[in-house]
């Protein structure tokens, strides 16, 4: 059974991902890539990358598993991690799967997630996900995630 740690808030995603990150010892330039549905994961990888911004890594967003349309993820001053011109995807140190690929009618399928960082063998394996999807899903029986964080965001209350 793997080591568990609870943590709260924003902090308590971000800082156990830098840690991570930190400890693997990824060296400045190594490039970090990140799959996630655009739109909603998008801003967890701007958090996540900002998280990480002092590490001076290389950055990249990929919208589901479409390499040909990765993004770097750049600090912007006075602003926070944005991504921006086109990147490619070079022998990643770590590959990051965003949970928004497990959902209910998102256009990509485990297999093709698999896939796509299947063929990184040496990219360290981080999951990042809310209300335990990657399980609802059967995503971690069928990826071997290094480091698996897993929020939630529960009660949302809205005032009117």
């Amino acid at each position: 059974m793997p080591e568990k740690e609870v943590f709260q808030g924003v902090p308590g995603m971000l800082r156990p991902f830098k840690d991570f990150i930190e400890k693997k010892g990824l060296k400045p330039g190594d490039q970090v890539v990140y799959y996630g549905c655009p739109g909603t994961c998008t801003p967890f990888v701007e958090l996540l990358g900002f998280a990480v911004r002092s590490l001076d890594l290389q950055q990249v967003f990929v919208p589901y598993v479409d390499e040909s349309k990765a993004r770097l993820v750049n600090l912007v001053p006075d602003v926070g991690m944005q991504t921006g011109s086109l990147a490619t995807v070079r022998n990643p140190a770590a590959v990051v799967v965003m949970g928004g690929l497990s959902m209910p009618n998102v256009p990509v399928t485990l297999e093709q997630v698999a896939g796509a960082i299947r063929k990184y063998p040496h990219a360290t394996k981080i999951g990042v996900c809310f209300m335990n999807m990657f399980e609802k899903a059967g995503w971690t029986k069928e990826i071997r995630f290094d480091l698996l964080i897993d929020a939630t965001i529960n009660p949302v209350t809205v005032w009117k």
